[in-house]
């Protein structure tokens, strides 16, 4: 049976701990980058791999920290994530150069891996009975985090100064992820009597066993394309609508409906997965965001194409909220942030060349055709609705 008092605060604890590090990751590079460009005299191009050197420094880590938490704990490893986080926001204050810049993005990426792996691992522990909730809880304070904080960023760079805002807002990161990592601990599990609403898990897998199954690879390759589908989104969500003629106030709207619902979808999203299943949950919002990429570039209207994206960024932020949940299923949760890592690697290396600069380049060479590329995105994610169908997790067993 699992000790039920201070659960709670330990979520909170949780959601803090990563809200710090999802800002910087999805908001800074957005508010930062004009002043990037006119300090360091790059273009926007040079601005835009910051999300790439994100990408490689939590990628890098994740299977690390899934490992190392069984090691060292997860409180400590959320310590160091803290510290990664918060110091490297402080060090960019006084960055010279456009890579210094990336360094920045690398670490505070990497201090994501800290933070998310253990943390996602022990809200999880701590209520094992609604994972999907609790995941999409924590996932939504990851996803929301940037479209909260971004226009007090911004609001702070005007009034205060580059240097000024780094300074305080990587100490504040420092304050609060430290503070939060001090709560969070993995639950004692009592065995001897069992109580009433006690959830019995089956034999944990080791990572080699979850290597060798058929749902290890179906969630890895539903990583792989509908990571990419989504993550797509972000990048074209605006140039579609410049491509149609909105300006530049009016298409930044298809951006923000696709936002708004991964954020906050991601909570909706894990309840459901809990009462209706992940895979059935999963496999009909992707199926849902193929029918949104494939409709989009057949039809007229800014609030239109704003709800379809809005549809396309529910699917993104269910892969991050059920995912984990439905990954605990199917291989227990005694090595559950090695295996999710591992998983995760297929985000961090090829969703990337697969989606979003793949997509750019078929753009390119086409004069801008997005049925084209809408197309490929919307097959993208039927096939991984057709995959995830495939991943059966074991039945939970209640006495």
């Amino acid at each position: 049976m699992i000790e039920k008092p201070g659960r709670a605060l330990i979520l909170i604890a949780c959601a803090c701990a990563i809200f710090w590090p999802g800002a910087f990751i999805f908001g800074f590079p957005g508010v930062m980058s004009q002043h990037w460009q006119q300090a360091f005299n790059v273009g926007g191009s040079a601005v835009g791999k910051t999300v790439f050197f994100v990408l490689i420094g939590a990628t890098c880590f994740m299977y690390l920290c899934g490992r190392w938490q069984e090691k060292f704990g997860p409180g400590k490893l959320a310590a160091l994530g803290a510290i990664l986080c918060g110091s490297s926001v402080i060090w960019l204050g006084r960055a010279e150069n456009m890579n210094a810049v990336y360094a920045w993005a690398f670490f505070t990426g990497a201090s994501s891996a800290f933070i998310y792996v253990p943390a996602l691992t022990v809200v999880q522990r701590w209520y094992p009975a609604r994972r999907g909730l609790v995941s999409g809880f924590f996932n939504m304070a990851f996803g929301l985090a940037a479209g909260i904080m971004s226009p007090v960023f911004s609001a702070l760079l005007s009034s205060w100064g580059y240097k000024t805002i780094n300074l305080l807002l990587g100490c504040v990161a420092l304050i609060v992820g430290l503070a939060a990592s001090t709560l969070i601990r993995s639950p004692e599990v009592h065995l001897p009597v069992p109580a009433a609403d006690t959830v019995i898990e089956p034999t944990s897998r080791s990572v080699g066993e979850a290597l060798k199954t058929r749902e290890f690879w179906c969630l890895w390759l539903t990583w792989v394309l509908a990571g990419a589908a989504g993550a797509s989104m972000l990048v074209l969500a605006t140039g579609f609508g410049l491509a149609r003629g909105l300006r530049l106030s009016q298409a930044v709207i298809l951006l923000t409906g696709f936002n708004l619902t991964n954020g906050s979808g991601r909570l909706v999203s894990g309840f459901f997965s809990d009462r209706f299943g992940r895979s059935r949950t999963m496999a009909i919002s992707f199926t849902c965001a193929a029918a949104a990429y494939l409709i989009m570039p057949h039809v007229e209207g800014i609030w239109l194409w704003a709800t379809l994206a809005a549809v396309i960024g529910f699917a993104f932020g269910t892969l991050f909220a059920v995912s984990a949940p439905i990954a605990g299923d199917c291989f227990g949760m005694a090595h559950f942030g090695a295996i999710f890592g591992l998983i995760f690697t297929a985000y961090g290396f090829l969703s990337g060349p697969l989606g979003p600069w793949l997509s750019g380049y078929i753009l390119d060479r086409t004069q801008g055709n997005y049925t084209l590329v809408f197309s490929y995105l919307g097959v993208m994610y039927l096939a991984s609705a057709g995959l995830i169908l495939m991943v059966r997790p074991w039945r939970e067993c209640r006495l």
